[in-house]
């Protein structure tokens, strides 16, 4: 009988494959070595100075000296400060709850198969492709009382329609959500449309057999598997609501007097108008410490415990 002989499959040792995994990994280092640098120097070095100055009493030039929280104290017994601080949370809570709907409104539109869907895709995510500056322009030549909506109606002929909330301290707020709603639906409709596209048809399917409402599957099936999409835009739009500048800026310059007055402003005015930099990096420090807040827990559930999971 012919003997037929078996090899064993050779196993490189661990130690080569250590080696041949450095070497692998080594050019793609080297690559994101200057990437890692500006991270470190640039945005870490640069936050850790502005919060080193935000204990100090510097004005004009940056000091070294070390005055503890006085700056702190005077920064939340300043009525600009604590207007800002105000207007920003009802920006945040308008901006963030309009935007989830209306973008969940308008995706639930696009995924009933209309026609011209990318017409309307285009329409409605074309805003979020302009800049803050040009929405704010725009929304600002509209809502003027002189110029906009509140002309165009009197010139119809109803001479006592009223609409000059860009110019009412109580309301000129109000003008900025807005904008922003304008502006950042699309956004917000782009990703629901994403979640709406994976969930599997059989579900309606199955929904429809049993004779389940539509708006029932909505609530208890459909919002439930968009939690992370939810998620997604929710740190999206908080992140753009804690450095809202350019779109007051170009609106109403914070005004009527400090109505529409935010964080961003109140720490740009103080850095370059007013030479108050201790205070301004304060104001800074405070926006920086809002934004890990609000990050923490996405970084926390997407990555962290994720990880634990899979361990």
């Amino acid at each position: 009988m012919e003997t037929i002989s078996i090899r064993a499959p050779s196993v490189a040792p661990s130690g080569t494959k250590t080696r041949r995994s450095m070497r692998t990994r080594l050019p793609a280092a080297i690559a994101l070595l200057p990437t890692a640098l500006v991270v470190l120097v640039v945005y870490i070095g640069c936050m850790l100075w502005t919060v080193r100055l935000s204990f100090t009493s510097s004005t004009l030039l940056p000091k070294l000296d070390w005055v503890g929280l006085a700056q702190y104290n005077r920064l939340f017994v300043n009525d600009r400060f604590v207007t800002s601080a105000e207007n920003i949370v009802i920006f945040g809570i308008l901006f963030i709850s309009g935007c989830l709907i209306i973008g969940f409104l308008l995706a639930v539109f696009i995924d009933q198969n209309v026609r011209g869907e990318g017409l309307f895709r285009t329409v409605f995510l074309y805003p979020y492709s302009m800049s803050f500056v040009v929405t704010g322009v725009a929304w600002q030549w509209f809502l003027n009382p002189g110029l906009g909506l509140q002309k165009l109606v009197r010139d119809l002929g109803f001479e006592s329609f009223t609409f000059d909330w860009l110019v009412n301290q109580k309301m000129a707020i109000y003008t900025i959500v807005i904008a922003g709603l304008w502006h950042g639906s699309g956004l917000t409709m782009a990703i629901m449309l994403a979640g709406l596209r994976g969930i599997d048809k059989d579900l309606w399917k199955a929904a429809k057999v049993d004779g389940i409402p539509t708006w029932r599957v909505y609530t208890s099936v459909v919002i439930p598997l968009l939690r992370p999409m939810i998620v997604t835009a929710v740190v999206l739009l908080a992140t753009g609501v804690v450095k809202l500048y350019d779109l007051v800026v170009a609106m109403t310059l914070g005004g009527p007097g400090i109505a529409t007055e935010v964080p961003a402003k109140f720490v740009m005015d103080h850095l370059f108008e007013r030479n108050n930099i201790a205070l301004g990096t304060a104001a800074a420090t405070m926006m920086l410490i809002t934004v890990v807040i609000v990050l923490a827990p996405w970084v926390y559930a997407r990555y962290i415990r994720q990880e634990g999971r899979r361990a």
